[in-house]
């Protein structure tokens, strides 16, 4: 006799989830007709893997062979001819890919609020951005639709959404998964990762992504760093440095040593821009030159990124390098950094500002570096920290994945850091 239906049973409830929340949430660009029929196949035909049935959201930049890849465009439709290896790999471990996500047009922005197929909402607010680029992966895992998503992250894509949706996200080393079928926006700093409900699901995933099948490492008792001037000089929100200050107090509490550290000129910067220009440039002229449709905000940046000077990118890229000896110098003398993810909990769809900054500036403010300089980071919400919670962001040695996440399974044990799905959407 065959098993209960149990992939068959958890696929078909998170579509009808997607189905039923796409009014209000706009989290996805398009549902997978072979879903169903990949469940069915995985409780009758003896299918296994560690995520043997696991409903996967999957960003619209990821190529999955037979589907429509948009990258949230208004005019990019390429039906992939193979799938890429993230999914791939995920599919061999068992995972279901329900759909594709929304996010920020091209992956260029932090709020995906998508000109094209209209803004992606938070779960916890729909009033308010999800964050980006990967907005809709984080969406999806905030409304207990999947427990796990796909993102790509080249400035804080998978961080910033994870932090605004209460999610957990990591991001990787730099190389760590390959991007083969990925479409690229800073290839030398692009990087694929989860999205998920639990650490539990950040380790299996993480471990299928890279082909390494090794455990996460305990960390034990660590030395944490958190970095000045770049902690005191953020555009911080009062609730978010309150729960940060208290996630400090619980990490000590818990035996690890927290300190401040020094990291002399250390601050996001104009260098970002600049640094990036030349890539996103040769990704993108070719769809200039056709004339082909961009929305205002990427039509814009894009103009930005044309008006680089050469001398400009040679400035980016020394201070670039700085910037890796920094981080490098700083993981020398402690095990983890520490951050809040993002400086503040909400961002109001709509509005370009926060705080009378240009909501990106602010977004990013402690991601974007850690892609400049290649490490790897966490970010996991704050227990009893609001609605939506506060998040916490750890950041690692080139690496150094396998104690990040032995870290943020502590944590999560301890009670420090926990995943609720949004009010609204516990169903």
């Amino acid at each position: 006799m065959p098993e209960p239906a149990a992939a068959l049973d958890r696929v078909e409830r998170a579509l009808e989830r997607a189905r039923a929340s796409q009014g209000q949430l706009n989290a996805f660009t398009s549902f997978d007709d072979e879903a169903v029929s990949r469940a069915t196949r995985l409780d009758y035909e003896g299918l296994d893997g560690p995520l043997a049935g696991v409903p996967l959201a999957v960003k619209d930049l990821i190529d999955h062979e037979g589907r429509v890849t948009t990258c949230g465009s208004a005019f990019y439709r390429r039906r992939a001819t193979e799938t890429s290896p993230a999914i791939a790999r995920m599919e061999q471990a068992g995972a279901v890919v329900v759909g594709r996500t929304g996010l920020h047009e091209w992956a260029f922005g932090f709020s995906s609020e998508n000109p094209h197929w209209g803004p992606v909402r938070n779960p916890w607010d729909p009033q308010t951005s999800p964050g980006g680029s990967s907005g809709g992966s984080a969406a999806a895992v905030a409304a207990g639709i999947t427990p796990l998503a796909l993102g790509t992250d080249t400035g804080g894509s998978v961080r910033v959404p994870a932090a605004l949706c209460g999610t957990y996200g990591l991001k990787v080393t730099h190389g760590a998964i390959p991007l083969d079928g990925v479409f690229p926006l800073v290839p030398s700093l692009d990087t694929i990762g989860p999205l998920a409900d639990s650490m539990d699901g950040i380790e299996a995933a993480f471990r299928i992504l890279t082909g390494d099948d090794r455990p996460a490492i305990d960390p034990g008792r660590s030395r944490m760093g958190v970095p000045e001037p770049w902690y005191d000089s953020a555009p911080m929100e009062d609730t978010v440095a309150s729960a940060f200050e208290g996630v400090v107090a619980s990490l000590k509490d818990l035996g690890h040593e927290v300190r401040p550290i020094e990291m002399p000129d250390v601050a996001p910067s104009i260098h970002i821009v600049h640094a990036i220009a030349p890539e996103v440039r040769r990704v993108h002229r070719p769809f200039r030159e056709r004339d082909e449709r961009y929305g205002e905000d990427v039509a814009a940046r894009l103009d930005d990124a044309e008006a680089v000077t050469e001398e400009e990118v040679a400035e980016a890229l020394a201070w670039q390098a700085v910037m890796r000896d920094r981080f490098a110098d700083a993981l020398g003398t402690v095990d983890f950094l520490v951050t809040p993810t993002v400086p503040v909990r909400r961002k109001v769809i709509g509005e370009d500002s926060i705080g009378g900054r240009h909501y990106r500036s602010v977004l990013s403010y402690f991601t974007s570096l850690v892609n400049q300089a290649l490490h790897p980071a966490l970010a996991m919400p704050i227990a009893g920290s609001g609605e939506p919670p506060a998040s916490l962001q750890v950041i690692g040695p080139l690496g150094g994945e396998r104690a990040l996440i032995g870290l943020g399974e502590a944590l999560e044990r301890e009670g420090a850091v926990d995943f609720r799905i949004a009010p609204r959407w516990d169903l």
